[in-house]
């Protein structure tokens, strides 16, 4: 390693100065927040001392600097990527570690989680492969120029591969999807973490019709899933509907929602936009809360009335006199995850409407607007497309798939309150499409799995899973600012060869 860095432009003595500078930085930033902690003995508060936690910072801090500096002179992208695996490691190890009944210290847990299962070990396995991988082709070996040019090469590369084999990879994907309770279907826990993972994909393929196919910033979306919930609870339970009359006017509702957001913000961009959409999320949360009479407020809304099949029959055991039980209607034997099955695929339905209705409407003369739109709205109105109509269209259409998503979690969970409709979940589904990369509908799938669905694996890692969310998130904009699948071109593009056109059809 020694001959690697005096290769470089910068001496080891230079070297070392920046490692200890951050060294110290480390020190002076972890001594405080993980060196010491209050414990509650029965003798009373005592003063824990952790200095094996802060050793663990500094060398994190040291070991992903030298993989950063690395990075910056150009040199060997293998050590630069073991680094920051390295560094990784011991970031986890970190943050990730528990506490035996007398209070000692394990250790390493990471091992401990990897050597647990095998389900686990091939997770384990799998996250540091994929860091590792980010972290080799995030770079190319070489100077600025040549570096520059053989990243251009791989991306050029991996663009082609990406958009010529999209409806396969989604073929494949959807065959997925549709075998899961064959394959998991005695496994209760894992078809409501898949029904879970569908609703937030069902999300983000909303929310990336706003954010990723028009360019307007919208931290308030969960308050068109919350319009959603609550309309079909509320008209469910006053007014006697089933749940196959309230889904559409749920979406009529949530979409109604989204026209009113849409008029206030038609002359405002960027961060002003963001906050108008975050206000008018707040303003529905607390309308939720204090308007008591008709929202239950902070107690919510129970006992909201589970889907039918189809009107046809019902899938509790014992069912009222004239109503057909799912199980006598096909002659099987009763079981409780029949309604389990069902709401999975009913979800998964739902989310291949929205994304089936999407990739249509990116081929109308709307989907064009909306991508000119985010390009350049001063062109866009110079070509007479109608700014006003674009970004009203836009918003109402991404909430109607909201206010579709809002009714089935109500339906699902059968209890719905205003703390499930937070600025947090806002929060996760915009992370959704930006991670998975904006205006990409397979990334929006990639990103809702690994944001959603491990976690959920790990939940006794709850404690730290927004630390963990955090550094994913940190670490995605640094190796992949455009999101996991970056590759979205416009749909349509002028000049194009005959092959580049015949990818984009596919994409």
């Amino acid at each position: 390693m020694s001959s690697l860095l005096t290769s470089s432009r910068v001496t080891p003595v230079d070297i070392a100065k920046e490692l200890a500078f951050f060294a110290v930085l480390a020190v002076m930033m972890s001594i405080m927040i993980l060196g010491v902690e209050t414990v509650d003995r029965p003798t009373g508060l005592e003063l824990a001392l952790r200095w094996d936690l802060v050793l663990l910072a500094v060398c994190a801090t040291v070991v992903g600097r030298l993989g950063l500096i690395v990075r910056r002179e150009h040199l060997s992208r293998l050590l630069q990527a073991a680094l920051i695996v390295i560094s990784a490691l011991m970031v986890f190890e970190m943050f990730v570690r528990f506490r035996d009944l007398d209070d000692r210290w394990v250790s390493p847990v990471t091992f401990d989680m990897a050597t647990q299962s095998v389900g686990r070990a091939i997770f384990f396995i799998c996250l540091i492969a994929v860091v590792f991988a980010i972290a080799y082709f995030s770079s190319a070996k070489g100077r600025p120029t040549g570096d520059k040019d053989e990243s251009n090469k791989i991306s050029a590369r991996l663009q082609v591969a990406y958009r010529t084999n999209t409806k396969k990879v989604g073929m494949l994907g959807i065959a997925f999807f549709i075998i899961f309770p064959f394959i998991f279907g005695e496994n209760r826990s894992a078809i409501d973490l898949a029904t879970l993972v569908m609703i937030y994909i069902m999300l983000g393929w909303g929310l990336n019709i706003v954010v990723g196919l028009a360019g307007l910033l919208d931290l308030g979306y969960v308050a068109f899933y919350a319009v959603g919930a609550y309309s079909y609870a509320l008209l469910s339970q006053h007014f006697g509907l089933s749940f196959w009359l309230c889904l559409p006017m749920a979406g009529l509702f949530s979409a109604s929602f989204g026209i009113i957001l849409g008029f206030p913000v038609l002359r405002l961009r960027g961060d002003y936009l963001a906050i108008v959409t975050l206000g008018f999320g707040e303003i529905i949360r607390v309308i939720l809360i204090n308007w008591y009479d008709l929202t239950g407020g902070p107690d919510g809304i129970a006992s909201i009335e589970r889907p039918s099949f189809f009107g046809l029959a019902d899938f509790s055991r014992r069912v009222p006199e004239g109503v057909t039980r799912f199980s006598d209607l096909f002659g099987i034997e009763y079981s409780s995850m029949h309604r389990l099955i069902f709401l999975y695929y009913l979800i998964l339905i739902l989310a291949l409407v929205t994304n089936f209705v999407t990739m249509r409407l990116r081929k109308l003369p709307i989907g064009r607007a909306w991508e000119a739109l985010r390009e350049d709205e001063i062109a866009c109105r110079s070509l007479g497309i109608n700014p006003t109509n674009t970004k009203l269209s836009a918003f109402a259409i991404g909430a109607m798939f909201a206010g579709f998503a809002g009714a089935f979690f109500a339906t699902r969970q059968g209890f719905i309150s205003p703390e499930s409709f937070t600025f947090l979940e806002s929060a996760v589904i915009l992370a959704i499409v930006v991670m998975g990369g904006m205006g990409s509908q397979i990334g929006v799938v990639l990103a809702a799995i690994v944001m959603i669905g491990f976690p959920e694996m790990f939940r006794e890692l709850a404690e730290y899973r927004m630390l963990i969310f955090g550094a994913g998130m940190v670490a995605i904009m640094l190796w992949r600012p455009r999101g996991l699948l970056s590759f979205r071109d416009p749909t349509i593009l002028l000049n194009m060869s005959k092959k580049e056109k015949v990818a984009g059809e596919k994409s």
